[in-house]
Protein backbone atom coordinates (compact mmCIF):
# COMPACT_ATOMS: atom_id res chain seq x y z
CA UNK A 1 0.00 0.00 0.00
CA UNK A 2 1.21 3.64 -0.90
CA UNK A 3 2.71 5.44 1.89
CA UNK A 4 0.21 8.41 2.04
CA UNK A 5 3.14 10.54 3.32
CA UNK A 6 5.61 9.51 0.77
CA UNK A 7 6.04 12.64 -0.89
CA UNK A 8 7.46 14.40 2.54
CA UNK A 9 10.97 13.02 1.83
CA UNK A 10 11.34 13.89 -1.66
CA UNK A 11 9.93 17.58 -1.20
CA UNK A 12 12.63 18.30 1.81
CA UNK A 13 15.39 16.51 -0.35
CA UNK A 14 14.44 19.16 -2.91
CA UNK A 15 14.22 22.16 -0.77
CA UNK A 16 17.83 20.94 0.36
CA UNK A 17 18.71 20.39 -3.75
CA UNK A 18 18.02 24.35 -3.61
CA UNK A 19 19.36 25.09 -0.77
CA UNK A 20 15.70 26.44 0.60
CA UNK A 21 15.19 23.77 3.84
CA UNK A 22 15.65 26.18 7.25
CA UNK A 23 16.74 24.41 10.17
CA UNK A 24 15.83 25.72 13.87
CA UNK A 25 18.48 26.77 16.02
CA UNK A 26 18.58 27.12 19.62
CA UNK A 27 20.18 29.40 22.07
CA UNK A 28 21.08 28.58 25.57
CA UNK A 29 21.00 32.37 26.63
CA UNK A 30 17.55 35.01 26.71
CA UNK A 31 17.04 37.19 24.45
CA UNK A 32 18.59 40.53 23.86
CA UNK A 33 20.79 42.51 21.92
CA UNK A 34 23.96 40.68 22.63
CA UNK A 35 23.97 37.26 21.73
CA UNK A 36 27.00 35.03 22.32
CA UNK A 37 29.08 38.23 22.59
CA UNK A 38 28.23 39.46 19.58
CA UNK A 39 25.57 42.33 18.76
CA UNK A 40 22.45 40.67 17.11
CA UNK A 41 21.41 42.64 13.90
CA UNK A 42 18.97 39.94 12.68
CA UNK A 43 16.76 40.10 16.10
CA UNK A 44 12.86 42.10 16.05
CA UNK A 45 14.28 43.29 19.54
CA UNK A 46 14.83 46.84 18.47
CA UNK A 47 13.88 48.14 21.89
CA UNK A 48 15.65 45.72 23.65
CA UNK A 49 13.34 44.66 25.88
CA UNK A 50 12.64 41.46 25.27
CA UNK A 51 15.30 39.98 28.05
CA UNK A 52 14.82 43.51 30.10
CA UNK A 53 14.68 42.11 34.23
CA UNK A 54 11.56 44.86 34.44
CA UNK A 55 10.01 43.01 31.67
CA UNK A 56 10.27 39.42 33.34
CA UNK A 57 9.54 40.33 36.66
CA UNK A 58 5.86 41.91 35.39
CA UNK A 59 5.61 38.93 33.31
CA UNK A 60 6.26 36.86 36.57
CA UNK A 61 4.24 38.67 38.65
CA UNK A 62 1.00 38.66 36.69
CA UNK A 63 1.94 34.80 36.20
CA UNK A 64 1.40 34.90 40.12
CA UNK A 65 -1.40 36.81 40.26
CA UNK A 66 -3.39 35.79 37.36
CA UNK A 67 -2.02 32.10 36.64
CA UNK A 68 -0.40 30.61 34.02
CA UNK A 69 -3.25 30.53 31.29
CA UNK A 70 -6.04 32.62 30.86
CA UNK A 71 -8.87 29.83 31.04
CA UNK A 72 -10.57 30.02 27.72
CA UNK A 73 -11.52 32.86 24.48
CA UNK A 74 -12.37 36.07 26.41
CA UNK A 75 -16.36 36.17 24.87
CA UNK A 76 -16.41 33.09 27.28
CA UNK A 77 -14.07 33.16 30.10
CA UNK A 78 -11.12 34.18 29.56
CA UNK A 79 -11.22 38.06 29.71
CA UNK A 80 -9.48 39.23 32.72
CA UNK A 81 -8.80 42.89 33.96
CA UNK A 82 -5.49 42.78 33.10
CA UNK A 83 -6.26 41.96 29.47
CA UNK A 84 -8.81 45.48 29.21
CA UNK A 85 -5.78 47.17 31.18
CA UNK A 86 -3.33 46.62 28.26
CA UNK A 87 -6.31 47.76 25.76
CA UNK A 88 -6.41 50.99 27.38
CA UNK A 89 -2.89 51.42 27.83
CA UNK A 90 -2.57 50.87 23.59
CA UNK A 91 -5.61 52.45 23.17
CA UNK A 92 -4.42 55.79 25.11
CA UNK A 93 -0.83 55.27 23.74
CA UNK A 94 -1.90 55.09 19.94
CA UNK A 95 -4.79 58.24 20.54
CA UNK A 96 -7.69 55.66 19.68
CA UNK A 97 -11.10 54.87 21.55
CA UNK A 98 -10.06 51.46 21.70
CA UNK A 99 -7.94 48.50 21.12
CA UNK A 100 -8.41 45.06 20.73
CA UNK A 101 -5.56 41.97 21.99
CA UNK A 102 -4.93 39.65 19.66
CA UNK A 103 -2.58 36.41 20.77
CA UNK A 104 -0.23 37.40 17.79
CA UNK A 105 0.02 40.03 15.04
CA UNK A 106 -0.58 37.25 12.36
CA UNK A 107 -3.69 36.82 13.95
CA UNK A 108 -4.31 40.84 14.05
CA UNK A 109 -4.20 40.66 10.73
CA UNK A 110 -6.45 37.65 10.07
CA UNK A 111 -9.02 38.52 12.63
CA UNK A 112 -9.14 42.44 11.53
CA UNK A 113 -9.30 42.29 7.39
CA UNK A 114 -11.93 38.84 7.46
CA UNK A 115 -13.99 40.83 9.90
CA UNK A 116 -14.11 43.99 7.97
CA UNK A 117 -14.54 42.72 4.30
CA UNK A 118 -16.33 39.49 2.71
CA UNK A 119 -17.69 38.20 -0.60
CA UNK A 120 -18.82 41.39 -2.56
CA UNK A 121 -16.38 43.39 -1.25
CA UNK A 122 -12.79 44.57 -2.98
CA UNK A 123 -9.76 44.60 -0.95
CA UNK A 124 -6.47 46.47 -2.46
CA UNK A 125 -3.12 44.82 -0.96
CA UNK A 126 0.49 46.17 -1.66
CA UNK A 127 2.52 43.61 -4.01
CA UNK A 128 4.95 43.41 -1.04
CA UNK A 129 2.98 43.22 2.21
CA UNK A 130 3.73 40.68 4.99
CA UNK A 131 2.34 36.60 4.65
CA UNK A 132 -0.12 37.34 7.32
CA UNK A 133 -1.69 40.18 5.33
CA UNK A 134 -2.09 37.72 1.80
CA UNK A 135 -3.30 34.97 4.14
CA UNK A 136 -5.78 37.66 5.73
CA UNK A 137 -7.06 38.58 2.23
CA UNK A 138 -7.17 34.99 0.48
CA UNK A 139 -9.52 34.36 4.24
CA UNK A 140 -11.70 37.23 3.43
CA UNK A 141 -12.98 36.02 0.39
CA UNK A 142 -13.44 39.32 -0.76
CA UNK A 143 -12.33 40.08 -4.44
CA UNK A 144 -8.11 40.44 -3.70
CA UNK A 145 -6.59 43.80 -6.36
CA UNK A 146 -2.76 43.14 -5.39
CA UNK A 147 -1.41 46.34 -6.92
CA UNK A 148 2.42 46.83 -7.32
CA UNK A 149 4.69 47.82 -4.38
CA UNK A 150 3.85 51.77 -3.13
CA UNK A 151 2.56 52.58 -6.51
CA UNK A 152 -0.90 54.75 -5.25
CA UNK A 153 -1.63 55.68 -9.13
CA UNK A 154 -2.10 51.89 -9.62
CA UNK A 155 -4.06 51.79 -6.22
CA UNK A 156 -6.37 54.71 -7.46
CA UNK A 157 -7.09 52.55 -10.37
CA UNK A 158 -8.07 49.43 -8.64
CA UNK A 159 -10.38 51.53 -6.55
CA UNK A 160 -11.89 53.43 -9.43
CA UNK A 161 -12.69 49.57 -10.86
CA UNK A 162 -14.30 48.68 -7.55
CA UNK A 163 -17.28 51.27 -7.50
CA UNK A 164 -19.65 48.03 -7.23
CA UNK A 165 -18.32 46.52 -4.59
CA UNK A 166 -20.42 46.95 -0.90
CA UNK A 167 -17.04 47.95 0.69
CA UNK A 168 -13.57 48.80 0.28
CA UNK A 169 -10.30 48.17 2.08
CA UNK A 170 -6.60 49.26 1.17
CA UNK A 171 -4.59 47.50 3.65
CA UNK A 172 -0.52 48.07 3.45
CA UNK A 173 2.35 47.51 5.71
CA UNK A 174 3.82 50.43 7.29
CA UNK A 175 7.61 49.73 7.43
CA UNK A 176 7.98 46.55 5.18
CA UNK A 177 9.73 44.08 6.49
CA UNK A 178 12.14 43.30 3.73
CA UNK A 179 13.29 46.62 2.43
CA UNK A 180 12.61 48.69 5.21
CA UNK A 181 10.84 51.09 2.95
CA UNK A 182 6.89 52.83 4.06
CA UNK A 183 4.54 54.35 1.64
CA UNK A 184 3.02 57.37 1.65
CA UNK A 185 0.74 57.20 3.65
CA UNK A 186 -1.02 60.76 3.59
CA UNK A 187 -1.70 60.07 0.06
CA UNK A 188 -2.77 56.52 0.26
CA UNK A 189 -4.73 57.78 2.90
CA UNK A 190 -6.01 60.30 0.25
CA UNK A 191 -6.61 58.24 -2.95
CA UNK A 192 -8.98 55.54 -0.53
CA UNK A 193 -10.63 58.75 0.63
CA UNK A 194 -11.47 59.27 -2.76
CA UNK A 195 -13.10 55.83 -3.11
CA UNK A 196 -14.71 55.38 0.25
CA UNK A 197 -12.67 52.98 1.31
CA UNK A 198 -10.89 51.68 4.67
CA UNK A 199 -7.60 52.00 5.25
CA UNK A 200 -5.72 49.46 7.49
CA UNK A 201 -2.28 49.68 8.44
CA UNK A 202 0.22 47.00 9.80
CA UNK A 203 3.11 48.99 11.37
CA UNK A 204 4.82 45.82 13.12
CA UNK A 205 8.25 46.82 11.93
CA UNK A 206 7.52 50.74 12.85
CA UNK A 207 5.26 50.73 15.78
CA UNK A 208 7.21 51.49 19.23
CA UNK A 209 10.16 52.66 17.11
CA UNK A 210 8.82 55.20 14.51
CA UNK A 211 7.01 58.42 14.85
CA UNK A 212 6.01 60.74 18.31
CA UNK A 213 6.54 58.62 20.86
CA UNK A 214 6.80 55.80 18.81
CA UNK A 215 2.89 55.91 17.15
CA UNK A 216 4.36 54.58 14.05
CA UNK A 217 4.28 55.35 10.49
CA UNK A 218 1.19 57.17 10.20
CA UNK A 219 2.35 58.92 13.39
CA UNK A 220 5.13 60.26 11.75
CA UNK A 221 3.58 61.16 8.25
CA UNK A 222 0.97 63.13 10.15
CA UNK A 223 -2.24 61.42 9.20
CA UNK A 224 -2.83 58.51 11.82
CA UNK A 225 -6.24 60.16 12.40
CA UNK A 226 -6.81 58.49 9.13
CA UNK A 227 -6.10 55.26 9.15
CA UNK A 228 -8.97 53.05 10.21
CA UNK A 229 -7.27 50.16 11.57
CA UNK A 230 -4.01 50.01 12.79
CA UNK A 231 -2.17 47.38 13.50
CA UNK A 232 0.58 46.05 15.46
CA UNK A 233 2.38 43.90 17.33
CA UNK A 234 3.78 43.17 20.77
CA UNK A 235 6.40 40.87 19.82
CA UNK A 236 8.42 43.20 18.05
CA UNK A 237 10.06 46.67 19.70
CA UNK A 238 8.04 45.73 23.11
CA UNK A 239 9.90 42.31 22.68
CA UNK A 240 6.64 40.35 24.30
CA UNK A 241 4.05 38.24 22.04
CA UNK A 242 0.91 39.29 20.52
CA UNK A 243 -0.75 41.34 18.85
CA UNK A 244 -3.65 44.71 18.31
CA UNK A 245 -6.03 46.45 16.16
CA UNK A 246 -6.16 50.58 17.67
CA UNK A 247 -9.38 52.05 16.00
CA UNK A 248 -12.71 53.48 16.97
CA UNK A 249 -14.97 51.81 19.64
CA UNK A 250 -17.66 50.92 17.22
CA UNK A 251 -15.32 49.06 14.80
CA UNK A 252 -12.94 47.56 18.00
CA UNK A 253 -16.37 46.15 19.52
CA UNK A 254 -17.59 44.87 15.76
CA UNK A 255 -13.57 43.01 15.79
CA UNK A 256 -14.60 41.22 19.08
CA UNK A 257 -18.09 40.10 17.94
CA UNK A 258 -16.58 38.81 14.28
CA UNK A 259 -12.83 38.26 14.14
CA UNK A 260 -12.39 34.85 14.24
CA UNK A 261 -8.53 34.87 15.52
CA UNK A 262 -10.50 36.80 18.88
CA UNK A 263 -13.45 35.41 19.08
CA UNK A 264 -12.11 31.65 18.88
CA UNK A 265 -8.68 31.89 20.25
CA UNK A 266 -7.42 31.02 23.59
CA UNK A 267 -6.76 34.74 25.50
CA UNK A 268 -3.08 35.32 25.53
CA UNK A 269 -1.69 34.17 29.12
CA UNK A 270 -1.53 36.85 31.77
CA UNK A 271 2.44 36.67 32.30
CA UNK A 272 2.85 37.66 28.23
CA UNK A 273 0.02 40.46 29.16
CA UNK A 274 1.79 41.88 32.03
CA UNK A 275 5.03 42.09 30.02
CA UNK A 276 3.43 43.96 27.47
CA UNK A 277 1.83 46.05 29.58
CA UNK A 278 5.39 47.00 31.07
CA UNK A 279 7.18 46.83 28.06
CA UNK A 280 4.80 49.60 26.62
CA UNK A 281 5.59 51.87 29.76
CA UNK A 282 9.19 51.41 29.65
CA UNK A 283 9.08 52.14 25.84
CA UNK A 284 6.89 55.07 26.58
CA UNK A 285 9.18 56.66 29.40
CA UNK A 286 12.77 55.68 27.77
CA UNK A 287 12.46 57.72 24.48
CA UNK A 288 16.43 56.50 24.04
CA UNK A 289 16.06 53.48 23.31
CA UNK A 290 13.55 54.13 20.16
CA UNK A 291 16.53 56.90 19.31
CA UNK A 292 18.78 54.42 19.48
CA UNK A 293 17.09 52.02 17.27
CA UNK A 294 16.70 54.67 14.65
CA UNK A 295 20.50 55.41 14.70
CA UNK A 296 21.82 51.92 14.45
CA UNK A 297 19.60 51.73 11.18
CA UNK A 298 21.32 54.82 9.60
Amino acid sequence: MNDPLGWVAPALADLDARSLRRRLRHRDERAGRCTGGLVSFASNDYLDLAGDPRIAAAAADAATVWGAGSGGSRLVTGGTALHRELETAIAAWKCTDDAVVFSSGYLANLGAVAAVVGPGDVVCSDALNHASIVDACRLSRADVRVYPHADLDALDAALAGARRARRRLVVTDGVFSLDGDAPDLARLCDVAADHGAMVAVDDAHGCGVVGPDGRGTAAAQGCEHRVHLSVGTLSKAFGAVGGYVAGRADLCEWLRNRARGFVFDTAPAPAVVGAALAALAVARTEPRRRETARRRRG
